[in-house]
Order: C-alpha cells, then structure tokens, then sequence
C-alpha cells in the first residue's frame, strides 16, 4: 500500500460505543492483514469504560478517546512516525484505510469533515463504514446517511440487495456496497444435547417498557422454576451507569430486585462468544446474538410473546424458523432455523464464511494500488439535503464544508486527572436523567 510501503498498513478504526468498536476493530482485522490498527472512541455519551472494552475483548496497537475535531486532525496529518505498540495514542501517520464504526449521523459528519481534512491530499485513504448487526430500522436514512464512503459493508446477501435498492433509487451511486458478514462470528459449532443452560440476550432499548421488561423476567423465572435441572443465565450488555449502542433506561439489574429469582436464574456479565460455548439454547427479542448463535448451531429462539412487530426487530427473522413463545419453550419446543434464510443471512452458509470478506479486501486493494482517489462524494450535500446536513455537521462541531467550527472542541488542557474526573461526573450527571428522570418525567405526563 503506498502510504505505508515496506512497512505494515496502517488502519484507523473510530468507534462511539463498545459494539461498534468489537465491530470496528474485528472488521479492520479482515480487512487489512498485518496491519497496524489505532483505535479512537469518539467522546460522547456511550464511550465505553475500561469494563466494556475488557469484555469485548478486542485490542489495537493503541487507543485514545478524542472529539471529532481530534480526530479529524489526526486525520489531517502527513507527518509518517512508527509510534510504539500499545502506546496511549498513536503517533502523527497517514493511514491507508479508516473504518468509521458510528452512529449514522456522525459517519456523515466524518466523511465531510475527512473531505476537508484531505482537500489538499493527492492521495487519501480508503474509507469504510458499515453496521454492527441487524438492520431493521431506518433503513433509508442510515443508508444515506453512510453514503459517501469508498466502501459500505453489508453483512450479508439479503442486506447488499437492500442497499443497492436504496442508493439506486435516489439516483446515488452504489458500487461502493460490498457483500461481507459480521466479523464476529466464529467459534466451536455446538453439539446437540438436551438443554441445559438457557441464555438470554438482553437488549438495552427492546423492549422498551416496565411492563414488557417485568413480564420477560418473570417467564425467565417460571422457566427456571419449571426446569430445575436447567440454568436459566441472563445475559445483559452493560452495568448500571454504562452505556452501549443504545440507551437503557430500565435496566433488568434493577427490575430484578423487586423479584425473587430462583437459584437457577442468574444475571451475568460476559464475552458473548465465551457464554455461547457453554449455551445449549439462546433466546432473545431480536438480539444480533442470534445470529451468533445461529452460525454456531446453537438452538435459537426468537420470542413472540410481545408481537412480532417493527418496534422490536423481531420481524426481521420471520422465515427462519426460530420464532418461538415462552409457552412453546416451556414445554420443551426446540426451532429448527430454514438453511435458505441462514444463507441469506450470512450465518452457517455452507461454509463459506472463510471468504467473506474476500470481495472487500480485492477492493481495497485495487483503490490503495491505483491512481489517487477522488474526493469523498456523500449524496447529501448542500445541494441534496440543505436543511438537513447542516445539521448533522453541527453536532460535531462542523460547518456546512465540513470545516471545524470556531471554538469546537479539540485537544484539553486540563490535567489527565482532573479531565476524566469532570468527564466521569457529567456522564454520570446524564445517565442519571436518562434512566431516573426521564422516566419519572414521562409517567407523569401519562396521569
């Protein structure tokens, strides 16, 4: 690669919460072989603490929390220095590829605010985005929102064609959707055996309210109390205070304290990987750990009892099989997934995993050989969306050229210990409203 020629290639991975950086930095992994991979955790309100970074379980040759103005003119640089492995942050070096691991909004705030960054460039890197899991919703405005990137990985056959069904349909171009599969799918197949240990996935925003989070818990229990040979294990995301891809205002951690939960219903925390080689059947709303399950053979359910609706992502595996309801389950049901959906998926597809991520990597290949890139081109622009993308690029301190704006955040002065004891305290601050107040505040708009 011609940024880095005799040396390793060097990658950059930007993530803002802890699964999109398992996603980021698994995906750079695939991507670019040997490479070096420097990690940035864009700051904000799911960065995730050291707690969640140990459990993901996945490392770079450095990582440091940055603003996106940080980022950005890290980005910048031109200045090429080895650094040292495991170093906090990484040395001043061009990269050869960036993979943005963001929320939709801020992956489109980054490509304009890379295009600026690099206008003076006569080479730049190849940018990659992508998603972590399902998708399920807002599948328009993500996509678009993605748009502009040399390379928007979709995790399997079905999510390609829906991708290039959207680009072409606003006249965007859509060469730049590969076909690949999430990166973390692997380990030892399971062995059939009766069900021993039943792991729930929870999810932080489905479903949403008491009610239906209660009613989940109490089935958990039942089951338990049903099945006294059985280990019921629930596995949640993240501890109280600890924020991941989306918001949990009720954590199950909680509710459970206002039941008692037999001996064999637990909470637990855990590398989902390492809690699937023990896991004779995974049941889950609509979790993106169905789908490791499912490529590992696990028996999977995909629960009904709340509907199969929209709002909870369920719908997306109608046609597989795995539908289930706790009555079913309680009664010793066991779904049998279709292997024409698991193909379409990408999950347990005659093997071909291995290759997955072949198509993306001859990509990259011809973009880093080839003549030098045009400018990053997003379809939103000022000229597509003015009411919109100026917007976007505010929220991260952006103009509407993608220039920083003056006074937006970038390096702090304070000192290490002072700047993370104020960070701590307003993330603290604000996940207290967003799972004590906001709550309160909305059941007393409902009387």
């Amino acid at each position: 690669m011609p940024a880095s020629t005799g040396k390793s290639p060097r990658v950059a991975v930007l993530a803002d919460s802890d699964t999109r950086w398992k996603w980021g930095a698994l995906t750079a992994n695939r991507l670019v072989e040997g490479s070096r991979i420097d990690g940035f955790l864009l700051r904000g309100r799911a960065t995730p603490t050291a707690r969640q970074l140990q459990e993901v379980a996945v490392h770079a040759d450095s990582l440091r929390e940055v603003t996106a103005v940080e980022f950005l003119r890290a980005m910048g640089r031109t200045d090429v220095s080895d650094g040292e492995a495991g170093a906090e942050a990484p040395q001043d070096a061009p990269y050869d590829v960036v993979v943005l691991a963001l929320v939709g909004g801020a992956v489109q705030a980054m490509l304009h605010g890379l295009g600026y960054a690099w206008r003076d460039r006569e080479r730049r890197p190849v940018v990659v985005t992508g998603y972590v899991g399902v998708v399920y919703e807002k599948l328009a405005d993500g996509l678009l929102l993605r748009h502009g990137a040399d390379l928007v990985l979709a995790n399997s056959r079905q999510d390609a064609e829906r991708f290039r069904d959207v680009y072409e349909g606003v006249g965007a171009d859509a060469s730049s959707v590969v076909e690949t599969a999430l990166p973390f799918l692997g380990g030892e197949p399971h062995r059939p055996t009766e069900p021993q240990r039943i792991v729930f996935a929870a999810q932080p925003s489905v479903p949403e309210s008491r009610a239906d989070r209660m009613y989940l818990l109490e089935r958990m229990a039942a089951h338990a109390r049903l099945h006294p040979d059985r280990e019921v294990l629930i596995k949640l995301r993240s501890k109280p205070g600890e924020h991941t891809t989306h918001i949990e205002e009720l954590p199950y951690q909680k509710l459970a304290q206002n039941l008692e939960l037999p001996d064999n219903c637990k909470l637990a925390y855990g590398h989902m990987g390492e809690v699937l080689d023990t896991a004779d059947l995974l049941v889950t709303i609509s979790s993106t750990a169905a789908l490791e399950s499912l490529h590992r053979r696990v028996p999977t359910a995909i629960l009904t009892d709340l509907g199969i609706r929209e709002a909870l992502g369920n719908h997306h595996f109608i046609g597989s099989g795995c539908l289930a309801s706790w009555d079913q389950l309680d009664k010793g049901h066991r779904p049998e997934p279709d292997p024409g959906w698991l193909a379409r998926q990408g999950v347990a597809a005659d093997g071909a995993y291995a290759g997955a991520f072949d198509a993306a990597r001859r990509w990259i290949g011809v973009l880093t050989e080839g003549r030098p890139l045009a400018p990053l081109a997003p379809y939103y622009s000022l000229t597509t969306a003015p009411g919109y993308l100026p917007r976007i690029l505010a929220r991260h301190h952006l103009g509407p050229d993608g220039a920083p704006l003056p006074g937006a955040p970038a390096a702090d002065k304070e000192p290490g210990v002072v700047r993370q004891a104020v960070r701590r305290a307003a993330r603290g601050a604000y996940r207290h409203g967003v799972q004590r107040v906001a709550p309160v505040i909305r059941r007393m708009g409902e009387l």
